[in-house]
């Protein structure tokens, strides 16, 4: 039987008393994409190794698969965090900056 992995995340996320707010707030996600998280019956690595920082819960113990151990110390195997690419950010950033620059220069022209 495969394990759930939205479940066993929620349940912990709960048991340390953390609420869904705070959960969300601290993952800079919105509270519908942790309950998304808490739906899927496989997250990636990072998601868990983010929420395991975040409540502070080493996840190693109920997601084995998704760790290794070096020198007893577990590392997570997972691709770049899900965070934005502050290069890409700063990309859309600049194109908004040059479209709402169009934009005042529409409405001053009229």
């Amino acid at each position: 039987m495969q394990k759930h992995h939205g479940q066993i995340v929620e349940i912990l996320v709960r048991k340390k008393g953390f609420s869904i707010t705070e959960l969300a707030q601290h993952s800079d996600v919105s509270r519908s994409v942790v309950y998304q998280w808490f739906n899927r019956k496989e997250l990636n690595a990072d998601i868990i190794h983010r929420i395991g920082k975040i409540v502070d819960h080493d996840f190693s113990k109920e997601f084995p698969e998704y760790f290794q151990k070096t020198n007893d110390i577990y590392d997570v195997r997972s691709r770049e965090m899900m965070r934005p690419n502050q290069s890409r950010v700063n990309l859309w950033k600049d194109k908004y900056i040059i479209l709402l620059e169009q934009y005042v220069q529409l409405l001053s022209a009229e």
